[in-house]
């Protein structure tokens, strides 16, 4: 079989890589290095026209199936990588054959776990990491889809505000149902609490894991956290006919988790007077479309949160309470939110993207001020936070040294 090139490729010198030699032993050149994670595949991350690929070897059937199931979730607007194309027919230059090969968009500025865990761990930034992951593995469900291998290292991670949100990496094990079955929901929190422990016990070994934190206790925090968010989103409620102000808390409650509610289903308990209520969860995101919506900013859920905080922290300062919302946007935007990712110089701006950078300035302005008994302004906030905390941040876009014929992990 000749060598074909399946999916949506938008670069045409992706078809020119050398995939006539295994990925372990591909030249350097064509290579780059990010933080990578453990696998059981040989993944590399080739950069070509600016963009950044992941590509990882693996069989043809597998190489198929994963690219569809990454194409499903994509459609479904799940957190995950994406495919880009399938390469099969691959032969070495004397004619052996070479395993398939899985090609998936770069997600910029996230991390694998053990990268955001550099250095000792703390229990506040591990919470942070489960809650992701617990959100996660909740609008995967909601969709009908079963990871059949949850994991922090098939996870990848980016700083959303004070929080992180999780994108699912691998989906080798996946399946796509209509719905979920209750056996199948706890089967994969089930894997997932065996396979976080595994983790936990391997960060304990290395020295990486604070004193404080029981691997067995923190496994268990996972599968607490998805019982309770899943327990929020999909449980029928039973409220009197005069107690309608319930079901408007409901939707707040849900809506400060970030989901939408597309409808209520609503019936009369049989020969009482109460009414049993069930929402319909459109999707988590609910920030993010609203933010999208009213300034075409596209980012994470918490920053989409603190951003609009801004924005209405402006609206109030500015008299503007009775002004239409999007005009009011507009002004935000334009007065508040680009001056100050304007004023980051070029060479900082791969740092982090610019909704975290805003949320840290607006972070770094509250302890400057609170220090200073006085509002410090935005300006003065933003030349401090550039001297004293951005140039001594990693670089989250940019490529990260490390030795590239080691393999890597399914992390792309």
């Amino acid at each position: 079989m000749p060598l074909q090139m399946t999916g949506a490729p938008s670069d045409p010198d992706l078809i020119r890589l050398p995939w006539d030699v295994p990925l372990a032993e591909w030249p350097e050149h064509y290579l780059v290095t990010l933080p990578r994670g453990i696998s059981r595949h040989i993944v590399r991350f080739a950069r070509l026209s600016g963009r950044v690929y992941a590509i990882k070897e693996i069989s043809e059937r597998y190489a198929k199936r994963e690219y569809q199931l990454l194409w499903d979730l994509s459609r479904l607007d799940t957190p995950s990588v994406e495919p880009v194309a399938v390469v099969t027919g691959r032969k070495s230059a004397d004619g052996e054959p070479l395993d398939s090969a899985l090609i998936t968009r770069h997600l910029q500025f996230s991390l694998p776990y053990r990268a955001v865990l550099s250095g000792t761990l703390r229990p506040d930034t591990l919470i942070r990491l489960l809650d992701a992951l617990a959100v996660l593995i909740v609008r995967l469900h909601l969709n009908g889809f079963f990871w059949g291998d949850c994991s922090l290292s098939n996870t990848l991670f980016r700083r959303d505000a004070g929080a992180f949100a999780a994108y699912l990496v691998d989906a080798e094990t996946g399946e796509l149902h209509p719905v979920l079955t209750q056996g199948q929901r706890s089967h994969d929190i089930d894997v997932a609490h065996v396979n976080i422990y595994g983790e936990m016990l391997d960060l304990e070994a290395g020295g990486l894991l604070h004193p404080s934190i029981d691997p067995l206790a923190f496994a268990e925090q996972l599968v607490e956290r998805y019982q309770r968010l899943w327990k929020e989103l999909t449980e029928e409620e039973i409220v009197e006919d005069v107690e309608w102000h319930r079901v408007d808390q409901r939707i707040r409650r849900l809506n400060s988790l970030g989901f939408d509610v597309a409808e209520m289903m609503v019936r009369r308990k049989a020969g009482t007077a109460r009414l049993i209520v069930r929402p319909k969860v459109v999707d988590a995101g609910h920030h993010q479309r609203r933010l999208l919506r009213l300034t075409g900013l596209d980012v994470e859920e918490n920053q989409a949160r603190r951003l609009l905080n801004d924005l209405d922290a402006f609206r109030v300062a500015k008299g503007l309470r009775h002004e239409d919302e999007a005009i009011v946007a507009h002004r935000w935007l334009a007065e508040v939110f680009q001056p100050t990712v304007g004023a980051i110089p070029a060479e900082l701006r791969g740092k982090l993207e610019p909704a975290q950078l805003f949320h840290e300035v607006l972070d770094h302005r509250w302890y400057m001020s609170e220090a200073a008994g006085h509002d410090v302004g935005l300006e003065t906030a933003v030349e401090s936070y550039i001297q004293n905390v951005l140039v001594f941040k990693p670089d989250e876009k940019a490529v990260i040294g490390e030795t590239p014929d080691t393999p890597t992990s399914d992390i792309p």
